[in-house]
Formats: structure tokens, C-alpha cells, sequence
């Protein structure tokens, strides 16, 4: 496997850092980054603010706003290979924005919100449209084939399964604690069926970087995760 260390995403969830990254992913998306006034349109803040509020939510411990950073940072690394690379970034920022581990229609609500906020953003429909498209994608993280934006979002969204041991277990860990109400037995078998589920893909990673660089550590540590929970 190509030496590829994960990012070390330092400070990265502090919310002046991902303040400045929705307003240039807003912008860009709009056309207005380099416009003439690049201050037209909807004041991107008051969007900011209302998903930093949900990523920042008690009750999460991994769909947190360092996971958010780190979708950002994968987006980033990614980019080359998206046909829009600015809404995915907005998806990755809407992806979790719905988050109740207790609930199955995560998702579905976190893409209608995105339906609801970007239009008073200053999105046009298809771009919208396109950005709910993505987060909706995330229940399967199954992108069709030449589905480059598809292919960038689920990359980046998965990338913590090939983190360092240390940090793949941290992110077992809180996903543990985001599921505290699920009795060990139960959270046991369920999460044994997910990571068979995920190992029996012909392919977790979609794009080129993301099969090289992520993939071998990726089924390690889902293999490692696996024979410990059974």
C-alpha cells in the first residue's frame, strides 16, 4: 500500500475555520467567489451558524464538526476527480446536518433541509437538487458508475475506516457511545453485520486515489473491528 497517511486535521473543527470553508463553498457554488461582488446575494453566515448548531449537538459523539472537518479535508484531497467539487462540499456540510442515531430517515431529512436552505441561499434548482441528490447517497454510499461527484462525497464520507489503528478505534469508540442506548449485545451483533456488509463490497472506494491510498488499511482495520466484536 502507497505510504498515505490520513490528514492531521489539527484544529480544523473550530468553527471560524469552518465558517470561512461554508462561505467559500456557498460562494463558489453561487458563481459569486470571484464575481464582481462577491457579497451578493443572501448573507451566507445565518446558514452557517444554523448547521454548525446541529453539528455541535450534545448528543453526537463521531457525526461531530471534527467529522465534518474531515469530510471537508477528504473533499479536498478528492476534488480532481468531482465534476462540481463546491456542492459537494455543501452536501458534505448537509450530509449529518439531520443526525438522531435513534432514527433511520437521517438522510431524507438532512436532504430536504439542504432543499429548503439553499434555494434562500442563492442556489439555482439544479444545483440544489444536485446537493440533496449526494446527501441522500450517503444511506448506501453505493455512487453509480461515472457518478463523479457521487464517487468524491462517499470516498471522503468513508475515509475514517482507513485511518491509523489509534484513530479507527477512537471512531469505534464514540460510534459506541452514539448508540449507548443499544445494549452491548445487541449494538454487538448489528455492527458485526455492518462491517460484513462493508467488507463484502467488491470496492469501498470509488475513485482512483481513494482505491490506492485508503482501501488496503481500510478492510485492515474493518477485518481487525470484526474479529474483535466476534
Amino acid at each position: 500500500m502507497p505510504d498515505s497517511p490520513m490528514p492531521d486535521h489539527g484544529d480544523h473543527d473550530d468553527v471560524a475555520f469552518l465558517r470561512d470553508r461554508w462561505r467559500a463553498a456557498l460562494l463558489g457554488a453561487r458563481g459569486t467567489d470571484t464575481g464582481p461582488d462577491p457579497d451578493s446575494g443572501p448573507d451566507p453566515d445565518p446558514y452557517a451558524e444554523n448547521l454548525l448548531t446541529r453539528w455541535s449537538e450534545p448528543h453526537r459523539r463521531y457525526h461531530t464538526r471534527t467529522h465534518l472537518a474531515a469530510v471537508l479535508t477528504h473533499v479536498d484531497t478528492l476534488q480532481a476527480y468531482a465534476d462540481d467539487a463546491e456542492l459537494v462540499r455543501l452536501a458534505a456540510w448537509f450530509h449529518d446536518a439531520v443526525y438522531a442515531p435513534d432514527r433511520s430517515e437521517n438522510e431524507e431529512r438532512s436532504a430536504r433541509l439542504a432543499e429548503r436552505a439553499l434555494p434562500e441561499a442563492g442556489l439555482t434548482p439544479e444545483a440544489t437538487a444536485e446537493v440533496a441528490r449526494l446527501v441522500r447517497l450517503t444511506v448506501t454510499h453505493d455512487p453509480a458508475d461515472g457518478d463523479r461527484n457521487g464517487e468524491v462525497l462517499c470516498d471522503a464520507d468513508l475515509a475514517i475506516l482507513a485511518a491509523e489503528p489509534d484513530a479507527y478505534a477512537a471512531y469505534a469508540a464514540a460510534v459506541r457511545e452514539e448508540y449507548a442506548f443499544v445494549p452491548d449485545e445487541a449494538f454487538r451483533a448489528g455492527r458485526a453485520d455492518v462491517l460484513r456488509q462493508l467488507l463484502a463490497l467488491p470496492r469501498l472506494f470509488r475513485t482512483e486515489y481513494g482505491a490506492a491510498h485508503w482501501e488496503p488499511r481500510a478492510r485492515e482495520n474493518l477485518t481487525t473491528e470484526l474479529e474483535l466484536l466476534t
